[in-house]
């Protein structure tokens, strides 16, 4: 296999979606919930978020179309480019924050050992 993700790829909606219907309408409500225009929070704001989530789940489909989305909305290449270190940072301090508790199952696990 050359590669695992293909724009071809979403020639498979239609056989996903209906293999699971009723998941498939409680997530795209969820979607549809989560890109609405009438939020208090402004679109712009919302893809730009929606941007920063996509990075850090690394979903290149959701990349693609919320990068889309933003620009539509207004976002600047700027944004776009703070929005990608600001993913990337929190993204870091999840792995420390995580370290934090391997430290302490670390710990635990020499306690028990000894």
């Amino acid at each position: 296999m050359s590669h695992y993700q293909s724009p071809k790829d979403r020639a498979y909606v239609d056989a996903l979606v209906n293999a699971a219907s009723k998941e498939a309408a409680a997530f795209f409500n969820l979607k549809y919930t989560a890109e609405r225009k009438d939020g208090v929070i402004p679109i712009k704001y919302r893809e730009l978020m929606s941007v920063a989530v996509a990075l850090t789940t690394q979903c290149a489909y959701c990349i693609e179309s919320h990068i889309k989305n933003a620009v539509e909305a207004g976002a600047t290449q700027e944004e776009i480019a703070e929005t990608v270190f600001i993913a990337a940072a929190l993204r870091a301090g999840g792995a420390v924050g995580n370290g934090l508790l391997a430290m302490r199952l670390f710990e635990e696990a020499s306690n028990t050992n000894v």
